[in-house]
């Protein structure tokens, strides 16, 4: 007999094909009736597929007492209880290590769209301005500026390694200097703030995170710097930077995530000096097929008695 997993998010298609055809599926993602599905499914299932939109609080997990892997097909989860599932010997896989390309892509791409204001400059030939109005007014260099990354895992690594390349100094902040790495470290953002030129926050997400990048960190980045979030929305004092940003503070923000997704504050969305892009720097073919197949592989390793590829607890 094929193993139960309980489905909460569903993969990619051909993805889910292959979960299909090898373990039995309870989907709770596609039940008009979620506490009927939990209520058969729950006692059943040692594993299931999750996401990090989908919450796994404690009184779900009341409702699963055989469960002992979640399969997680994105990096975040800020809406799932680590500590409850830590507690209750449930192991809890993410696919982080699938998307660092794309997203470091993405926080070069922003930055540098802040900076040469791509979209007001893309406007400006659409609209036939550049005809009537003639060269578009000069914008901000980034080759020799400072860049100061905060939270250097995988993903502000790879972000330092492009922005090495484009002839930036590199400054990081986090809980503690890391081993072998040669970049400046600063003890907080509002230090780091006060020697970068940009800012590239790609730190975690959930409590430990939230607000970080607070009003003292955008007023020591000042008016010539350029905040850059591919993190969580939650991470930065969004009323903070909405003010920063409409005060002349800081010069201009390149921003993948919101605090309030998929409706970001019209405050904020209203500004001419933001390059917004809708929480999509994981957001191509290759990576999330990347995601899909790991979160797979997680599954496969929990059943065949494997160790897990990307464990988070």
């Amino acid at each position: 007999m094929k193993p139960d997993v309980l489905v909460a998010y569903p993969l990619r298609p051909r993805f889910l094909e292959a979960l299909e055809a090898r373990y039995t599926l309870h989907r709770l993602d596609q039940a008009t009736d979620k506490d009927a599905v939990l209520a058969h499914a729950g006692p059943l299932c040692t594993a299931m597929v999750v996401n990090g939109h989908v919450a796994v609080d404690a009184a779900m997990l009341d409702r699963m007492p055989a469960l002992k892997l979640a399969a997680c097909s994105s990096a975040g989860f800020d809406l799932m209880d680590l500590d409850a599932m830590t507690r209750r010997g449930i192991t809890l896989t993410n696919t982080s290590t699938a998307l660092v390309d794309d997203v470091a892509d993405t926080a070069v791409l922003l930055m540098l769209a802040a900076r040469r204001r791509l979209v007001q400059a893309d406007a400006y030939v659409r609209s036939g301005d550049w005809g009537r109005q003639g060269m578009f007014p000069l914008t901000a260099s980034t080759a020799g500026k400072r860049a100061g990354i905060v939270g250097l895992g995988n993903i502000g690594l790879a972000i330092a390694r492009r922005c090495e390349a484009m002839g930036l100094a590199i400054g990081y902040s986090g809980r503690n200097p890391k081993p072998g790495v040669a970049h400046a470290y600063f003890p907080d953002p509002v230090a780091l703030a006060e020697w970068a030129d940009i800012l590239i926050v790609a730190t975690p997400g959930g409590a430990g995170t939230a607000g970080l990048i607070s009003a003292a960190v955008l007023e020591a980045l000042g008016p010539q710097g350029t905040l850059v979030n591919v993190a969580r929305g939650s991470v930065v004092d969004e009323g903070a930077l909405i003010a920063a940003l409409r005060d002349g503070r800081i010069a201009g923000a390149g921003l993948d995530v919101f605090l309030n997704e998929p409706h970001p504050d019209p405050a904020l969305t209203a500004l001419p000096n933001v390059t917004l892009y809708p929480h999509h720097a994981s957001g191509t073919e290759e990576t999330r097929d990347r995601m899909a197949q790991l979160t797979l592989d997680n599954l496969d390793a929990f059943f065949a008695g494997r160790p897990l590829l990307t464990p988070v607890n």
